[in-house]
């Protein structure tokens, strides 16, 4: 896995916030995800709360805005992992590797490793909750 990142799921505003993240330069803290986002990707993860699984570039490209980013960092593909607590998504783990390295095998492995620890990452997710704007301004600025 080249590239990780966590992200906090807010049904209010339909937003992803990254609370966790291997690479801070590229992939800040504090910073949300809302339009770039595929209604496919909204589907698949959110709605349907299964993991989603781009195994190359084009996968990347039908539903991520920033796959030059992504590329530049030497990946090529994606696994997706939602944390439920008590049945709703509360985040989002997101792998990231070399194109072709995520195969359906890979989404069973990480699905079955994330659902080992499901009440740990939930509790951490829902400990990160700050809707609160002018805190979350704050909090970037620094």
């Amino acid at each position: 896995m080249i590239l990780f990142t966590a992200l906090q799921w807010i049904p209010e505003r339909s937003a992803l916030r990254r609370v966790f993240t291997s690479h801070p330069d590229a992939y800040p803290l504090g910073a949300e995800k809302t339009v770039e986002m595929s209604p496919g990707w909204l589907g698949t993860v959110i709605a349907d709360k299964k993991p989603f699984l781009a195994a190359d570039l084009d996968g990347l490209r039908e539903v991520f805005t920033d796959v030059e980013l992504i590329q530049s960092l030497g990946c090529g593909g994606v696994i997706n992992i939602p944390v439920l607590k008590e049945g709703d998504v509360v985040g989002v783990l997101a792998l990231l590797d070399a194109e072709g390295r995520y195969t359906p095998q890979s989404v069973e492995t990480a699905t079955t490793t994330v659902a080992a620890s499901a009440a740990e990452l939930a509790a951490a997710f829902s400990h990160q909750v700050d809707t609160n704007e002018a805190t979350r301004k704050d909090a970037l600025q620094s």
